[in-house]
C-alpha cells in the first residue's frame, strides 16, 4: 500500500522538457464535493525543485467562504481570479493571478497567514513521459501485447494476445479517459473507438451543462475549446496522446497496430499543450471525467495518466478522490528519471486516495523492456510504484495516420489502463477496487521488478 501525503508539500523537478508558463483555459466547471475536510491545510514552504507557472496560485477558500469574499481577497491581498475550478464542502477552489508583484513563494505565505484560505499552492507544471526511439503485430514490433504462448510469443509482454484468443477484446461499453495531450480521434486505428458525445451535439449550445459547448470528443483544457486534437494533416501536435490512445484501444484487423482493447470508447481529456500542462488544467480534466460518470452513468472505468513534475498538490489529489469515490481508476507513470520514488516523491504517481476514498485509486507503473528488465530510465519504488508493464519500443498510432515507436513509463501506462478496461468488459459492474485487486494480483513475478515495485511483477492481462 502506497503511503499517502495528505499533509506537506514534497516538490519534484519536472522530468522532462522545459514547463509551459502561459495562462490556463479559462472554461467553467461543474462544481464537486470532495471528503478532504474544510480545516485549513498545513504545508511546507515551496522550495525552487519543482516548477510552476510564474504569477499564478491555486487557492481554496476556508470553511463556507464563498466568491463573495474574493474581493476583498484582491483588493488587500493582491490576487485576482482567473476562473474556479470547483466547489469543495460549498468553498471556491480558485486558479488565481498575482497581481502586485509578489513571488508565487511570498504570496502562498501572505495568503496562508490571511486565515482566509484553507490552502494556496502553486500552479505545478507537468510534461509527459515519453521519447521516441526510431504495421506491426504480426512482425514482431507490439512485443507488449504477447504472452508466453502466443504467435509472436513474448513471456515479458502484457499476455493481451492470449486472452485476445479467448475471446476477451473489450466493450465499447467500458470507457477510458486520456488525460494528455489530445489524440487523432479519426486515425485508422482509432475512429471506431472514438467516444461522440451523445448528450452535447453540436449547436452551439452547452446541451448536457457541464460549462463546455459542444465537447462532442471531449475537451482541450489547455486552449480552452472542444477542438481535442490540433496536429492538423501534417501531425505537428497530439502525438503523444495519440500513441497512448492507440495502446489502449487500437482496433484490430486493419492493417496498423492493435490495442490492450479491440474494442473500447476513448475520450479526450487534453490538458498538456505545446509546452505541458498545469495544474489547474489537470483538476478540470480529473473532474470533467468525473462529473461525466456521476451525472450521466458512462461507464469510465480509467483514466491514463501518462505525465508527471512538480510538487504535491492538495488542489488536484482531490479531484483524483473525487474520481475514486466514483469508482474511477487513475493510472499513472511513475516517471522517467530513474529514480526511487519511495526516497524522491514523484506526482501525481503518488497519490493515494486509501484514506479519503477506502481504496487507494491510483496505479502507478514503471517500464520494463521486452527481455523483463526495469528500463534504465525507469522511476521505481518498493513501497510507491505497483507493478511494471512493456515501456521500451513500444509502436502505436501517431497523427497524422501514422505509428512509431516511443520509449518512456509513458508507454507503459496505457498498457495498465487498457487492462483495466479489458478486466472490466467480462466484469460488468466491478467497482475500481475490484479491478485493482485484479490487476495487481495477476502479476508475474519479475526479478527486475522485486524490491523495486509493491508486487515484484509485472502486468498479466492472460485471464481477462
Amino acid at each position: 500500500m502506497k503511503r499517502t501525503p495528505l499533509l506537506g508539500l514534497l516538490t519534484l523537478g519536472v522530468l522532462l522538457g522545459s514547463c509551459g508558463s502561459g495562462p490556463s483555459a479559462t472554461a467553467p466547471t461543474p462544481s464537486a464535493e470532495a471528503a478532504a475536510p474544510s480545516s485549513p491545510v498545513t504545508s511546507a514552504p515551496v522550495t525552487a525543485a519543482g516548477q510552476y507557472v510564474p504569477g499564478e496560485v491555486i487557492v481554496q477558500l476556508s470553511g463556507s467562504l464563498g466568491a463573495q469574499t474574493l474581493g476583498a481577497l484582491e483588493t488587500r491581498l493582491g490576487v485576482q481570479s482567473l476562473e474556479q475550478l470547483a466547489v469543495v464542502n460549498g468553498a471556491a477552489l480558485l486558479h488565481t493571478r498575482i497581481t502586485d508583484g509578489k513571488s508565487v513563494e511570498a504570496k502562498i505565505a501572505e495568503l496562508k497567514a490571511s486565515g482566509a484560505v484553507r490552502f494556496a499552492e502553486p500552479n505545478w507544471t507537468y510534461q509527459h513521459q515519453a521519447t521516441a526511439s526510431d504495421a506491426q503485430f504480426t512482425n514482431g514490433t507490439l512485443w507488449g501485447m504477447y504472452g508466453d504462448a502466443s504467435t509472436p510469443a513474448n513471456a515479458f509482454g502484457s499476455q493481451a494476445a492470449e486472452a485476445w484468443a479467448r475471446g476477451s477484446v473489450g466493450s465499447d461499453s467500458v470507457y477510458v479517459g486520456i488525460i494528455d495531450e489530445g489524440y487523432q480521434f479519426d486515425h485508422p486505428d482509432l475512429r471506431g473507438n472514438a467516444w461522440l458525445n451523445p448528450f452535447d451535439p453540436v449547436d452551439g449550445r452547452d446541451n448536457d451543462g457541464n460549462g463546455y459547448i459542444d465537447d462532442t470528443r471531449g475537451w482541450d483544457f489547455a486552449n480552452g475549446d472542444n477542438s481535442v486534437y490540433d496536429g492538423g494533416t501534417r501531425g505537428s501536435l497530439d502525438a503523444h496522446g495519440t500513441h497512448v490512445g492507440g495502446t489502449i484501444g487500437a482496433t484490430a484487423n486493419d492493417g496498423g497496430v492493435v490495442g490492450v482493447n479491440h474494442n473500447v470508447t476513448l475520450i479526450s481529456g487534453k490538458f498538456l499543450g505545446r509546452r505541458g500542462g498545469d495544474t489547474a488544467n489537470a483538476i478540470k480534466a480529473v473532474d470533467y471525467f468525473t462529473d461525466l460518470k456521476t451525472r450521466h452513468g458512462l461507464n469510465i472505468v480509467a483514466t491514463n495518466n501518462s505525465w508527471g513534475g512538480g510538487g504535491y498538490s492538495q488542489a488536484l489529489y482531490e479531484a483524483v478522490v473525487r474520481g475514486a469515490k466514483a469508482n474511477i481508476l487513475f493510472v499513472a507513470a511513475a516517471g522517467n528519471s530513474g529514480t526511487d520514488n519511495d526516497v524522491a516523491a514523484s506526482y501525481p504517481s503518488n497519490y493515494d486516495t486509501t484514506s479519503a476514498a477506502g481504496y487507494d485509486a491510483v496505479i502507478a507503473v514503471a517500464a520494463i523492456d521486452k527481455a523483463g528488465a526495469l528500463a534504465s530510465f525507469s522511476q521505481y519504488g518498493r513501497t510507491q510504484v505497483d507493478l511494471g508493464a512493456p515501456g521500451v519500443a513500444i509502436t502505436s498510432s501517431v497523427p497524422y495516420n501514422s505509428y512509431a515507436s516511443y520509449n518512456g513509463t509513458s508507454m507503459a501506462t496505457p498498457h495498465v489502463t487498457g487492462a483495466a478496461a479489458l478486466y472490466a468488459s467480462t466484469h460488468a459492474g466491478a467497482s475500481a477496487k475490484t479491478i485493482r485487486d485484479a490487476l495487481l494480483g495477476s502479476v508475474v513475478a519479475t526479478p527486475s521488478l522485486s524490491g523495486k515495485t509493491v508486487t515484484g511483477g509485472r502486468l498479466n492481462v492472460s485471464g481477462f
